[in-house]
Parts: C-alpha cells; structure tokens; sequence
C-alpha cells in the first residue's frame, strides 16, 4: 500500500494531513503523521495567561479522518532510501510532507542563560505562567520587541512592571512604520518602559544585565529573539534561506518525493515576498501540501499554492489590539476593534474536531474569509 508520511504535528502538519485525507477520498493509501505530542499547540495563543487552554488534542482531528498518528520525534531523513528514522524506528514513504516547523533561537554564551523563559512552547509558556502566577507587581524583561515580544510584554503588564528591550533603535523594528504610532501608544499606556539599541547580556537571580551596562531588576527575563526553521531542513536540502527553510515550487515540491509546507517551506508568496512564519500561512501551505503529496501518488492533479493577502494582527493586551493588512501594514482597526478582531481570529485558528465531514470540508477551504473593519472599502480578509 502506498503510504505518505507527514512529519510535524502544528498547524502546516495537522492541516497537511487534513489536505492528504481529502486528496485521497476513498483510495488504498496510509497517511501517517509523525509527532511526539498528543496535541496540536496554538502556538499563536501561548503569550495568553492559561497556555493549555491553546491546545487540541490531536486524536480528535486525525482519527476521523482516518490518518495514523505515531508520537516520536524524527531524527534522519533519507531521501534516498525514502526513509524517515523516529526514535529508532525506519518508516517507509512514498511521498513526504515535511512540515516540522521552527524554533525559537536561543542565546549561546549569555551567562544565566538557564533562566531564561520563553513562549515558543506550551512547555516554556507553561513554566513562566507557573513561575509567576499568583505574584502581583513583578519586574519583567522582555527581550526582542518583534510581534512576540510586544504581545509577551503587554500581556505582562496587567499585573506587573515590563522593560521591553531590543538592539534595533525602534519599536517593532520587524514590523515596519506602519503601525509604529498605535504600538507606540499602546506601550505608553500599559506603563511598558523601553530600553533601545541594547540587549540582556547576563541573567541573574533577580536581575539582568544589559549591554549598556546597566541592572535592571527582573523576576523573569522573557527571550523572544529569533526563528528558525527545524534543522531536518538540512536533510532535504543545501540550498536553505535565511531562516533555515527548503524552497520550495508553486505546487510546494522540495524534491521529487518530498513537499515542505508551514515554518519549514520557503514559499513564494508573490514576486516580491516569501511567506511568514506563522499559521496564516502555515495553514494553506499545509492544506495545499498534504493534498499534492497524495495527488502526486494517484495521478491526479496538483494545486498550487494561492496566499490571499497578507494581513496581520497584535495583540496589545489592556489596550487592544491593531489588525493591519499588506505587506506596508497598513493599520486597519486598532483598540477595541482590533480586540474583538483578534479575538475572533484566535478562534478560527482552532480546527474543527470530531467531524471527519467538517474536517475534509475545512482542508478544502484554503481561504478563511473574516470580517474586519465596518468602514474599509473592502470587507473581508483572508487569515488563514
């Protein structure tokens, strides 16, 4: 029996299995996801105060559906032999999906570095959620004030102090002017003191130090600094961008036998641009992924990879949210609209569970249309 293996249990992972299931209908083909955990992590969703509740149990999407689910970690791909290797076992494929998605990149050589907490993980998240529950008026650091250091620290800041620090000499340096003002703002009004062109260069017990020299007080230092895709990418090919990830065609073919879908591809978006590192693209590039995988094998035809446009929205914790659209991110809502935006997103992120129907319907939509803002011209954005 022709089998397609998926490696990666996030967004691009579980959608790509969703995508195979529906390529495949009622055809004698094995679709086996490989993945250590027993949930899909809303990853988007872990700056929030009860991180488990930004999961879903994986069992719920993939039985339905019919798609096998193998908790282990894979450690080698051989794409000659077509072989994965997860925790010692050989598994044979037909066609891969590699969609292992990324990891936050951490400090090498900080002094301290033990201490640090993160929220690239329910893991991490878990563990500064613990390590400061029940605590009022802490002192945070966030380090890297990109889109996950800035929804860290403002949700930070509802029961404590946060200094936000960053080498670049603006505010969300990554996100571009457009919404600069709004993020500015926001910060002034949750209290989020700045410190600007430096960074934490030791952790200690109570404290940091920065590279200017100066110790802050801290209860937690929050590292947000840096993704990069998983480093099986360097099993499927040399030629890797800068963030770590295998390009990929229109139709999201790494190789012959292999597709890359989520953190792992480096996908064209249009001429100009390569798409982000995040679920609204993880999602399509996974339901497109898994499909072609299974398409290739019967012999019917492949999709190619359509993004709708690129919108973004940042949570800004007690002063709302900003959703913008563009790659200029143009600030379309912001304050309370932007919160129930932002709301409502993080509610579309989350599969449908239990409905093998749904499920299938779902994989096929690879555009989520969502209302924004009353009075743009256009009413609908795709963000998923």
């Amino acid at each position: 029996m022709a089998h397609v293996v998926i490696i990666g249990g996030g967004f691009a992972g579980v959608w790509s299995a969703a995508g195979a299931a529906l390529a495949r209908g009622d055809a004698d083909l094995r679709v086996t996801l490989v993945a250590p955990n027993e949930h899909l992590v809303l990853r988007p969703r872990l700056y929030e105060p009860e991180p488990d509740r930004a999961t879903v149990e994986l069992r719920r999407v993939l039985g339905p559906i019919g798609v096998e689910h193998l908790r282990a970690s894979v450690s080698t791909i051989d794409t000659g032999r077509r072989v994965v290797v997860a925790d010692g076992r050989e598994i044979g494929y037909d066609r891969l999906v590699l969609a292992a998605g990324s990891a936050l990149v951490r400090p090498r050589d900080l002094p301290g570095a033990e201490r640090l907490f993160d929220i690239d993980t329910l893991d991490g998240a878990r563990r500064l959620t613990g390590h400061l529950r029940d605590r009022e008026d802490y002192t945070a650091v966030v380090v890297g004030a990109g889109f996950v250091g800035l929804e860290a620290a403002t949700a930070l800041a509802a029961r404590g102090r946060v200094l936000l620090v960053d080498r670049a000499d603006t505010v969300a340096e990554p996100l571009g002017p457009g919404p600069r003002a709004e993020i500015e703002a926001a910060l002034d009004e949750l209290g989020v003191a700045r410190r600007l062109g430096t960074t934490v260069t030791e952790v200690g017990d109570g404290y940091a130090v920065l590279s200017d020299g100066a110790r802050v007080e801290a209860d937690a230092v929050v590292w947000s600094v840096g993704m990069r895709a998983s480093e099986l990418t360097r099993q499927i090919s040399a030629e890797l961008d800068h963030l770590g990830r295998v390009p990929v065609d229109r139709r999201l073919r790494a190789l012959p036998e292999v597709f890359a879908a989520g953190d792992t591809a480096a996908a064209a978006f249009d001429a100009e641009h390569t798409v982000m590192q995040a679920c609204q693209h993880a999602t399509p590039l996974g339901k497109v992924a898994g499909y072609n995988a299974v398409a290739d094998l019967l012999g019917r035809p492949l999709r190619d990879f359509t993004p709708g446009p690129y919108v973004t929205c940042l949570d800004l914790g007690g002063a709302g949210a900003i959703f913008t659209r563009g790659w200029d991110r143009r600030v379309m809502a912001s304050g309370a609209d932007g919160a129930a935006i932002k709301q409502r997103i993080n509610q579309a992120i989350h599969p449908p569970v239990d409905d093998a129907a749904e499920i299938l319907a779902a994989a096929d939509h690879v555009h989520l249309e969502l209302p924004f803002f009353p009075r743009d011209e256009e009413r609908t954005a795709p963000v998923a």
